[in-house]
């Protein structure tokens, strides 16, 4: 077992870099904001500078801040698996006229959304004391599928370290197993004690009967949460397994993330939020002896479908180096005179949360994703840190390549119609290569074997 001195794991913020494919193809059946932006002009080279600015932002306030490269698209033998034949040219053509659903999958951006790319579990909770992650399947959106094998394999590329790091394939892409990753998980734990307890969300049972919802389908199940926990060797007197309201997925609340969110031993929550709030609540403080600090928000305060539209809990608390929290709130948040007065009591209200960032995410919030969705939070040792790929870390200097990066190589304007342009293809390559060299990722892409 490690010693308590080097058990102390530190958060780094993993933010996937918005792909130069991001169109609103309105793939994500219950994301009301996917949904509502369905084959809008969408702006990619906004989205990823508006991507970069939020890693900018936290870094700036003294948060680890990495880089997750965005996947290649489009997809092309996805494509030809399903019989479209021909030149490149030919497949999207034929794609677009005959199934145009299958194109937008084909060139989704949708890895953008990091905080679905795998489920972590950090080394201190661990049976033998590795960071463990599980990339997500994703098999509940058919866009969505296409990632967990690359995702698989950029985690070794850039946690190549096998004495620290433990990398699992997806779960079997089946709907038994269906697994959205992080955004359906909560890591709690107080800084004097840094064993945490893990909260996992799930819609739906495959094997027990439960109360589902009846509008939008549930995602995440419980026996992929279970299983997740049972790969990665927690403590199962630190695991908490708790069932989204259905209510709540009926209004758009098609992950934990969009109704809650924590740090620490912080936690931010809509009395809604699960299908029994307050036994969930007395495991948590039960678990945690107590030292639980709770912010719930009552329905009276925030209704369900404005915490939707303000996306105020896919907020970030992020812990600042002067000991207290700050919440990263989208620009949505302040617009919304409810969650604008939710936040000025948080900031009134005697907790760790001492300031408020709003950012601009509005290109990834109108394809439903908000700032949590951005990210995909990895506890870490500083001995873990040095492990890592050392070119995915953002500095002053790095962040200048990266804007200058999308400058030079994204569009301004794409439409579901831009997407049979071959161009599209040769600039995603150009871009792509020129960012493995940023980023010290030589060969990464299959393109440039």
């Amino acid at each position: 077992m490690k010693t308590p001195t080097t058990t102390r794991t530190v958060d780094v913020n993993f933010d996937s870099l918005i792909g130069n494919t991001h169109h609103y193809g309105g793939l994500a059946y219950g994301n009301m904001a996917s949904m509502k932006h369905k084959h809008r002009i969408a702006n990619p080279k906004m989205a990823a500078l508006q991507g970069l600015k939020k890693m900018h932002e936290l870094m700036q306030l003294g948060i680890p801040q990495a880089i997750l490269p965005p996947h290649y698209r489009p997809n092309i033998p996805f494509l030809r698996d399903l019989g479209f034949s021909g030149t490149n040219e030919d497949i999207l053509r034929s794609a677009y006229t005959h199934q145009i659903e299958l194109l937008s999958a084909a060139f989704s951006a949708s890895a953008m959304w990091a905080a679905n790319a795998a489920t972590v579990s950090p080394s201190p909770d661990t049976h033998d004391t590795k960071v463990h992650f599980t990339p997500s399947n994703l098999i509940s959106h058919l866009h969505r599928s296409l990632e967990g094998r690359f995702t698989h394999h950029l985690l070794n590329t850039i946690f190549n370290d096998p004495n620290s790091f433990s990398i699992h394939t997806p779960l079997l892409a089946q709907s038994t197993f269906s697994d959205e990753g992080a955004a359906n998980h909560s890591r709690f734990f107080s800084r004097e004690a840094p064993v945490g307890v893990h909260l996992f969300v799930y819609g739906k049972s495959a094997f027990n009967e439960t109360r589902t919802s009846h509008r939008f389908p549930a995602r995440q199940t419980l026996e992929a949460s279970m299983a997740i926990a049972r790969r990665h060797g927690l403590d199962t007197n630190h695991v908490i397994f708790a069932q989204q309201n259905p209510v709540a997925i009926d209004l758009g609340v098609f992950h934990n993330d969009v109704i809650s969110v924590n740090n620490e031993h912080v936690f931010l929550y809509h009395e809604k939020s699960f299908l029994n709030t307050s036994q969930v609540i007395r495991q948590l403080q039960e678990s945690l002896n107590d030292t639980l600090c709770l912010i719930q928000i009552a329905d009276s305060e925030l209704s369900l479908s404005e915490a939707v539209n303000s996306y105020l809990f896919n907020s970030q608390i992020v812990s600042l180096p002067n000991k207290t929290m700050a919440l990263i709130a989208p620009i949505e948040a302040r617009e919304s005179q409810y969650a604008q007065n939710i936040i000025d009591r948080i900031l009134d209200y005697d907790n760790p949360i001492q300031k408020v960032v709003f950012v601009d995410c509005r290109e990834s919030m109108q394809n439903g994703g908000g700032p949590a969705c951005l990210r995909l939070r990895v506890p870490l040792t500083i001995d873990e840190i040095a492990k890592v790929h050392p070119g995915i870390f953002l500095d002053e200097s790095k962040y200048q390549r990266l804007v200058d990066w999308v400058n030079t190589h994204y569009r301004d304007r794409l439409s579901i119609e831009d997407l049979i342009d071959p161009n599209l293809i040769t600039e995603t390559e150009t871009a792509l290569d020129a960012l493995t060299k940023i980023l010290q990722l030589p060969g990464l892409y299959l393109f440039q074997s």
